[in-house]
């Protein structure tokens, strides 16, 4: 066992440099050394010893600073430092109210990018503003338009090269940096050297005192983190000409927020504040969060654009696709309100849209249809059809063949969409499965999955009964044709007979059959907008 032995000689040895040396003197002298030395013998690896050591070096840092902003005897905040913050606020505080709520405004994004555009551009955005897309849309096919357009976006982003994102980007990244220094609570802060302090009042003559540092530790943490993103290299004034334009007056005094940089950035370079911090919460491993915005605002801007374009383009020939619909319904059935349909319906559809369902989605053709059927197919064109096959002598089977089967296959689809409908009701099949998996459908998951295949199967049979019936309607608009064409034509070929058929006729034959050429013409047109493209 050495320890023993050795003990003595480290304090023979301590004796004697104390005997010789300052016991008060610096780390570099006697007492720093013994430090040492008892370290290499006593083990380096003391956390508290390590800490405590470490301690000492930032009192004695602090202490040689130019900077008096803490009595490091008690960790006192002084009034030094309250005044560097006054300075600061007496700046900001004319921003801090200008600017208050615009850090969530996007004019300032849009205002910051479009201060960087070419006179091209700023033609180009003038022409794919809605309303000058809509002033175009009155002299254009949409459909020109829209690659016009196209053209003038692919032309604008071009623009935006490397070099001119990255200044936008930097300008805008400067810009959160200023709102973050603004919104810092100078007023919290100061109220804890003077309680007396009223808010943004600068002809008030304030009264620091010295206090407890721990009162303002976190305080100056959240700064710390602030002042680390400054540097020399920032360029404010680009900053503050776009902010001048956007509240239309200058929102700081350029002059004294380049003192105040000034000031931080000599601050930041001395590392006062951390180590004020260090010292007020006695750890000496504190380091602020260094933290840099890194937003990126270019991409966003023009998905706005080309979105915003596309959309309004989307509006306009929705809007026409709709005056055509509303025409074609006034033509066909003399009102745009046309309601047959007893539960495959709008009504319907909120139970299905609570569940976040699609619910039905032909309900428009579907009335559409059921009200041509019943009003004028089984009534007017069924008369006239059964006139021109059960009268008239047709010259050759294949043409009457042809009325035959499409009339009757419409026929059949009338009976179809009755069935249908009725199915959807509380007591029919599908009502009773849809009403029951709806209300299991909060409990089991499943019950949804199978909605969706049923709601599935109701619409692809709805719109196999549009599909049908247009594709009918065309053959039977066809053959009524042919029919018109044969009855002014001499000698007929088609009909043989025109004598016994006219007379079978109520109204004039040539006016009948235009008309009912001219609705099934109309309502073909009305069930494109619905028959699925294929």
């Amino acid at each position: 066992m050495t320890a023993p032995l050795f003990w003595p000689t480290v304090s023979l040895m301590r004796g004697q440099f104390w005997a010789t040396g300052d016991p008060g003197s610096s780390s570099g002298g006697l007492s720093g050394l013994i430090d040492r030395i008892l370290s290499i013998f006593l083990g380096a690896s003391d956390p508290e010893r390590e800490k405590r050591r470490l301690l000492k070096e930032i009192e004695k840092q602090v202490k040689h600073q130019k900077y008096k902003y803490l009595k490091t005897k008690g960790a006192e905040a002084l009034p030094g430092l309250a005044k560097l913050f006054y300075d600061m606020y007496k700046v900001i505080a004319p921003a801090q109210v200008l600017l208050q709520n615009a850090h969530s405004s996007g004019v300032l994004k849009t205002i910051l990018i479009e201060s960087t555009l070419t006179g091209e551009q700023l033609k180009i955005l003038e022409t794919v503003d809605e309303a000058a897309i809509r002033k175009a849309a009155e002299s254009k096919d949409t459909k020109v338009l829209a690659s016009e357009l196209k053209d003038k976006l692919v032309t604008f982003f071009s623009a935006f090269n490397g070099d001119k994102i990255k200044e936008i980007n930097n300008r805008y990244n400067l810009l959160l940096l200023f709102f973050q220094l603004i919104n810092f609570d100078y007023y919290f802060f100061l109220k804890k050297f003077d309680s007396a302090l009223p808010e943004r009042d600068f002809v008030y003559h304030p009264k620091f005192e010295t206090i407890n540092g721990s009162y303002i530790s976190d305080d100056l943490k959240d700064f710390l983190e602030i002042m680390l993103q400054f540097n020399k290299d920032q360029n404010w004034n680009a900053l503050f000409d776009i902010l001048a334009s956007y509240k239309q007056t200058e929102v700081i005094n350029r002059d004294d927020f380049r003192k105040v940089i000034k000031n931080l950035l000599d601050v930041q370079r001395s590392s006062i504040l951390t180590l004020i911090v260090q010292l007020i919460d006695q750890d000496p491993y504190y380091q602020p969060k260094s933290y840099y915005h890194d937003e990126h605002i270019v991409e966003e801007y023009l998905n706005k654009i080309k979105t915003g374009t596309e959309m309004t383009i989307q509006k306009i020939l929705i809007e026409r696709q709709n005056k055509k619909i509303d025409t074609l319904l006034n033509t066909i059935f003399g009102t745009t309100a046309i309601s047959r349909m007893k539960y495959y319906t709008e009504k319907n559809n909120m139970a299905f849209s609570k569940k976040m369902l699609g619910g039905y989605i032909y309900v428009r053709p579907l009335n559409y249809l059921k009200a041509f059927l019943l009003d004028f197919y089984k009534r007017d064109i069924k008369t006239v059809v059964d006139i021109l096959l059960i009268r008239g002598k047709w010259s050759t089977n294949l043409s009457s063949q042809q009325l035959s089967e499409a009339f009757h296959a419409i026929m059949q689809v009338s009976e179809d969409l009755i069935v249908f409908d009725e199915g959807l009701s509380e007591e029919g099949g599908s009502g009773v499965k849809l009403k029951a998996f709806l209300h299991k459908g909060d409990r089991d998951k499943n019950s949804i999955v199978i909605l969706r295949k049923m709601l599935k199967d109701i619409n692809d049979e709805a719109l196999r009964m549009i599909n049908e019936t247009a594709s009918n309607l065309i053959m039977v608009g066809k053959s009524l044709k042919l029919v018109l064409e044969d009855y002014e034509k001499k000698p007929h070929e088609l009909i043989l007979n025109w004598k016994e058929v006219e007379g079978a006729f109520e109204h004039d034959v040539k006016v009948t059959l235009t008309g009912l050429y001219k609705k099934i013409y109309y309502f073909i047109q009305l069930m494109q907008f619905y028959v699925k493209k294929k």
